[in-house]
C-alpha cells in the first residue's frame, strides 16, 4: 500500500520534471532562432554551384563547340511550358549528328529528355514537394551503360543541405555506389562555410573509400571570393566581380598535389599542377560576348547574338597555343511557336532546378 502511494506521487514530479526539460529546450531554441533571424542571413547556394557565378556565367568552357550546329525548338504551350527541338551538328566530336530532345516544366515539375542517333538516351525529372525540397532524378542510357543520379536538395532561409547518389546498386542492397552529402550554411551576412562528404563502394567484396572537402563563399557588395579544399590535396579557389552593368570578370585558380597519398608522404617528391583562368563577360543590347585565356596557353570566344526575335546565332573559337590546334564554331538557333502562343503575355513558369 506504501509503494502504491509513493510511486503516486512520484510519478506528477516526473511529468512537471519532463516538461521544465521540454520547455527549456523550446525557450532556447526559439531564442537561438531568434538571433539568429536578427542576423539577416541569406541563403549561400549549394556547394555544387559555390563558384557558380564565374564557372557558369563568366567562362564558356560548358558552352564551347567545334563545327556546324542548328537547333530549331517548337514551343506548343507557356503555362505548363512544354517545346520540342531539333539538333543538327556536323564536323563535331562531341556532337551527336542529330539530337531530339522534348522539354515539360511546371512550377512543381520540370522533365526533359533527349535521344540520339547513336541510341543514347538521356533522361532529367526535377519534382518540388515543397518549396524548399526538390527531388531531381538523372539517367543516361548507352548500349550496355547506364547512369543514374539521384539528388534531394532542402534549401532553408540560410543554409542548403543536399543528400546523392550516384549509381547505386539495387542488387547490392544499396551498399555500392557513390554517396555525397554537402552543407553549407551562412555564418555572417557575408560569410558561408560549408562541407562535403563522400563515400563510395565499388563492390561488397572491396572496401568502401571516404573523402572530405571543405569550404568557403564571401560575397560583397559587387564581388564573391570562394575556395575549396579537398582530400587530396586539390585547392581551388575562384573571384568574381562585377565592373559595370554590363561587365563581369572573374578569375579561378585550380592547384593539384599529386604524391600527397604516395611518395609525398614519405618524403619524395609531391609534383604539383595548376591551372589558372582569366574570363571576361559582357553583355550588349542584343548580343553578348565572353572570352577568357588560362595559364595552359589556350583562349577561347564565344559571341552570342540575336539577329531576330526567334533567331540566336553563336559563334565560338578556340586557340591552343601550346598544342598548335585551332576550333571555330558556328550555331544558329530558331524558336518558333503558334500565332495563339505569341499573344500570350504570360510568362513560363519557374522550373523546380
Amino acid at each position: 500500500m506504501s509503494s502504491t502511494i509513493a510511486l503516486e506521487k512520484e510519478a506528477p514530479l516526473g511529468f512537471l520534471y519532463n516538461n521544465a526539460v521540454a520547455a527549456a529546450l523550446s525557450d532556447t531554441y526559439t531564442s537561438f532562432s531568434e538571433r539568429r533571424a536578427a542576423l539577416g542571413l541569406s541563403n549561400p547556394g549549394s556547394v555544387d554551384k559555390i563558384a557558380k557565378e564565374v564557372q557558369r556565367d563568366v567562362f564558356l568552357t560548358n558552352s564551347m563547340f567545334s563545327g556546324l550546329r542548328a537547333d530549331l525548338t517548337k514551343a506548343f504551350s507557356v503555362n505548363p511550358y512544354f517545346n520540342v527541338s531539333h539538333a543538327f551538328a556536323s564536323g563535331s566530336q562531341a556532337l551527336a549528328p542529330y539530337t531530339f530532345a522534348a522539354l515539360y516544366g511546371t512550377s512543381k515539375v520540370f522533365m526533359q529528355g533527349t535521344v540520339d542517333n547513336d541510341s543514347q538516351v538521356t533522361a532529367q525529372l526535377n519534382y518540388r514537394w515543397a518549396p524548399a525540397l526538390v527531388s531531381k532524378v538523372q539517367m543516361q542510357l548507352q548500349g550496355a551503360q547506364a547512369m543514374a543520379q539521384f539528388d534531394n536538395e532542402y534549401t532553408g532561409n540560410d543554409f542548403t543541405a543536399s543528400i546523392k547518389a550516384i549509381n547505386p546498386s539495387a542488387i547490392d542492397g544499396g551498399l555500392t555506389g557513390i554517396f555525397i552529402g554537402s552543407y553549407l550554411q551562412s555564418v555572417t551576412p557575408s560569410l558561408a562555410l560549408g562541407l562535403e562528404a563522400i563515400w563510395q563502394r565499388a563492390a561488397l567484396n572491396q572496401g568502401p573509400e571516404t573523402a572530405m572537402s571543405y569550404c568557403a563563399k564571401y560575397k560583397g557588395s559587387d564581388w564573391i571570393a570562394t575556395a575549396q579544399l579537398q582530400a587530396q590535396g586539390a585547392i581551388s579557389t575562384s573571384y568574381w566581380r562585377k565592373l559595370t552593368d554590363k561587365v563581369e570578370v572573374g578569375v579561378d585558380c585550380n592547384l593539384q598535389f599529386a604524391g600527397l597519398s604516395g611518395a609525398g608522404m614519405m618524403g619524395g617528391p609531391v609534383r604539383k599542377e595548376g591551372v589558372t583562368t582569366l574570363g571576361a563577360k559582357y553583355d550588349f543590347r542584343m548580343s553578348t560576348f565572353r572570352a577568357q585565356v588560362d595559364s595552359t596557353g589556350k583562349l577561347s570566344c564565344l559571341l552570342e547574338k540575336v539577329v531576330a526575335p526567334v533567331v540566336r546565332m553563336t559563334f565560338a573559337s578556340e586557340m591552343d597555343h601550346v598544342k598548335q590546334s585551332a576550333k571555330i564554331g558556328l550555331a544558329v538557333s530558331i524558336e518558333s511557336a503558334g500565332e495563339e502562343l505569341q499573344e500570350q503575355a504570360t510568362a513560363p513558369p519557374s522550373f523546380p532546378v
